[in-house]
């Protein structure tokens, strides 16, 4: 390791604690919320699944400690590396969303092919483009945030990029994590202050694409015109999110106490994964689900804070990125409580740091880890000697 590397890594002795306390205490108490709530959840699926109630509780440990050791890795990566290879991890992007659709690369669970086996491992290659077109986007806002801001091209081109990522993963098919995606690119660029009135076509090409894959796929319709009234189809289109509404009412302000839940006995389908907020309310009632909602947003807003305190002090690539990240867990968040509670069509997208899924809690972890790091290197500026890691006038 290089001289300039091992400065990088040092911690500056005298200057306080190194990393955020309020970031790092809200991304640990939603791991442990949900390490506790997956117990709970899958206790039952687990024994009629694998004859055994910890089974999958055992798993959900074991990628809490693989996430939080990647994370702990990428707490010593300085955010200039993420820099320098942005380009590279564009391709990685089109990589992995292309192999997913190749016949034998790609693995199909329930009608979709979003996986790659990996035999000890299955990767969700999705998840793993929202950091890289994050970084990606990051870094060119950096080498062209003057045509950005200036001219329809700057605009125009990351997004093509994303809209072709997009259509990638809608083969898949993967609708929430090209929301999700596409969200984050958007306001991303918005925040590099391009006029909102650009942004207006896309809205409106994204409005008509949204209606017209509804009509050519029937079951996102079905899940659309069911999402305005769920109960008057409650045992069929409707079963999932009445079910959740149900979690809900039983829990009422405090819970029927942990393990207590009714909805999980096999009531509510996915009630450890996609849905594991209204089994967290059931159980833990409104007070428990406002305990989750308001370390979610403390994250997002620290979020949001670090980005603008790095681009106060003139580190574009660091504001970028943490805007980015911000904007990936908040979009997320909102669409997994906005489904659980019926405020959203039903999406299949994990609740970040809690819910059960090996490949949404490695990059969730890996996204805190990451603003971690452009939260300690913007508190140290001394740490930033690389030419051009930094310019005025952002």
């Amino acid at each position: 390791m290089s001289m300039a590397m091992k400065a990088q890594l040092q911690v500056p002795v005298g200057k306080g604690f190194p990393l955020d306390p309020w970031l790092a205490f809200a991304a640990l108490l939603l791991l442990v919320v949900g390490l506790v709530m997956v117990a709970s959840a899958s206790s039952e699926i687990s024994a009629r699944t694998y004859g055994n109630p910890a089974y999958l509780l055992i798993k959900h440990s074991i990628y809490v400690a693989i996430s939080l050791t990647i994370a702990t890795f990428a707490l010593t990566i300085p955010v200039r590396v993420w820099q320098q290879f942005d380009r590279v991890l564009l391709v990685f992007c089109f990589v992995l969303l292309v192999a997913v659709l190749v016949p034998g690369i790609g693995h199909k669970v329930n009608g979709s092919t979003r996986w790659i086996s990996l035999g000890f491992f299955t990767l969700q290659g999705s998840e793993f483009v929202k950091l890289f077109v994050v970084v990606y986007i990051s870094g060119y806002l950096v080498r062209h945030h003057h045509a950005v801001q200036n001219t329809i091209m700057g605009f125009v081109k990351p997004m093509a990029l994303v809209s072709i990522m997009v259509l990638l993963m809608l083969e898949q098919p993967d609708f929430g994590a090209s929301v999700v995606v596409m969200a984050a690119v958007m306001g991303m660029i918005f925040l590099a202050g391009v006029p909102f009135k650009r942004f207006l076509p896309l809205i409106i090409l994204c409005v008509v694409a949204t209606a017209a894959i509804a009509q050519w796929q029937p079951y996102r319709l079905e899940r659309l015109t069911t999402f305005a009234d769920p109960w008057a189809d409650r045992f069929g289109s409707g079963y999932q999110l009445t079910q959740a509404l149900i979690a809900f009412g039983r829990g009422e302000w405090f819970g029927l106490g942990l393990g207590n839940s009714i909805q999980k006995l096999f009531f509510l389908p996915e009630a450890h994964t996609d849905f594991l907020f209204s089994i967290t309310a059931e159980e833990l009632g409104v007070f428990g689900a406002l305990v989750v909602i308001a370390a979610m947003a403390c994250l997002v807003i620290k979020g949001f804070w670090i980005g603008r305190a790095a681009h106060i002090r003139g580190y574009a690539f660091h504001a970028h990125l943490a805007y980015g990240i911000a904007l990936l867990l908040g979009v997320q968040s909102a669409i997994n409580i906005g489904v659980n509670v019926g405020l959203l069509p039903t999406k299949g997208l994990t609740l970040p740091l809690v819910s059960y899924g090996g490949n949404s809690l490695i990059i969730s972890c890996l996204l805190v880890a990451i603003l971690l790091r452009i939260d300690f290197e913007s508190r140290h500026p001394e740490l930033l000697t690389t030419p051009g890691a930094k310019y005025r006038g952002v």
